[in-house]
């Protein structure tokens, strides 16, 4: 099933337990859609929530609210059951805010176009650790709870791993010689695979994160702009040329191609509460909602033949950087700027 949105979406996510999905506009606007599997999807919101482009969006609260951010320097926090403003953050961060990541069901995480990330507790209502990891844009993050450490890439091609225990960087990558556009963490926490511009997949083992240990470049030369996390194996990757694909890791391989979104670039994915459907957000304008078993159903599941190394904790690199030099490439994000006001601390003032 599909919708047109009628402007470019940016970023989708699904409620965490209830038949929601939520998408953010390049227009500034909010929508919210009730879907099920033998009926046309029902727009329930349409909110203009920025006065710029709505550029990320997250359920937040156990679904009770949806949090947004955009190169306004704004978080936004929106009511799911009468669409009004619970709460907002002016100033949040110096730079256009591009990501929002949930880390925990009070915790979540924003990077801005400056390469800052900051985490913000949602209950105090506050900024608890800021990172100036890049040197451009923040394309992409994950979160590895067990270790409470927060992986980001960026536009200057590094990926970076911020300790939220000890509030620093901890360590970062060498250049990539490409933009990092989108990362998650493989086969149990031993790996940390990276999507770039030019559509090699880098990954790296945990605590060996100077350098990638392996590239795989098959989905070349297309830049993978999405990775979605099916298993500890397998990844679901959208591409520039809008294909849709399963890849196994380790042995990297591509599975096969399981949807073609459109011919334009894929944008975001992501998975239902249920896992029965896979979203996807392509530059043609168009959510699209997909059967997952359907999508699947002649894949094979990659054997585990090549084990990843398992490193502990201790072997981790726990050393003070200095940001390397990078060419900056061409998929950089517009940004607007505004002064770092003091206002950032406090997390959304009470409307």
């Amino acid at each position: 099933m599909e919708i047109n949105l009628g402007r470019l979406a940016f970023d989708i996510d699904f409620h965490p337990s209830r038949d929601l999905v939520t998408i953010g506009l390049i227009n500034g606007d909010l929508h919210l859609y009730r879907y099920s599997i033998d009926a046309q999807p029902q727009r329930l919101l349409e909110v203009h929530a920025h006065t710029e482009s709505c550029r990320a969006v997250r359920f937040i609260n156990d679904g009770h609210a949806i949090a947004t951010c955009s190169p306004d320097l704004s978080i936004l926090a929106t009511d799911v059951e009468t669409g009004s403003a619970i709460a907002r953050l002016e100033d949040a961060h110096s730079g256009a805010i591009n990501r929002l990541i949930n880390l925990s069901e009070t915790t979540m995480a924003s990077g801005d176009d400056d390469g800052c990330i900051k985490v913000w507790d949602t209950r105090q209502r506050s900024c608890c650790n800021s990172f100036a990891a890049h040197q451009d844009y923040v394309s992409d993050m994950s979160f590895a709870s067990d270790s409470m450490k927060l992986l980001g890439t960026s536009g200057d091609g590094t990926l970076s791993v911020c300790n939220l225990r000890r509030n620093k960087v901890q360590a970062q990558s060498e250049f990539a010689e490409d933009e990092l556009l989108s990362v998650v963490i493989m086969k149990n926490g031993r790996k940390v695979v990276c999507g770039s511009q030019t559509g090699t997949l880098l990954l790296y083992s945990w605590g060996c994160f100077k350098d990638c240990s392996d590239r795989f470049v098959d989905l070349s030369p297309n830049s993978v702009d999405a990775l979605l996390k099916l298993d500890e194996d397998r990844i679901i990757t959208g591409s520039e040329n809008g294909l849709i694909s399963l890849v196994g890791i380790l042995p990297n391989r591509i599975i096969q191609p399981i949807a073609e979104h459109s011919e334009y670039p894929v944008e975001r994915l992501a998975f239902s509460h249920d896992r029965k459907l896979l979203g996807s957000i392509a530059h043609d304008q168009m959510l699209k909602l997909w059967d997952l078993d359907d999508l699947l159903k002649d894949s094979e599941k990659t054997p585990t033949s090549q084990a990843a190394v398992a490193d502990s904790d201790s072997d981790e690199m726990d050393v003070e950087f200095s940001h390397p030099k990078s060419n900056k490439g061409t998929k950089t994000k517009s940004a607007s700027k505004g002064a770092d006001l003091s206002s950032s601390n406090s997390f959304f003032a009470d409307l």
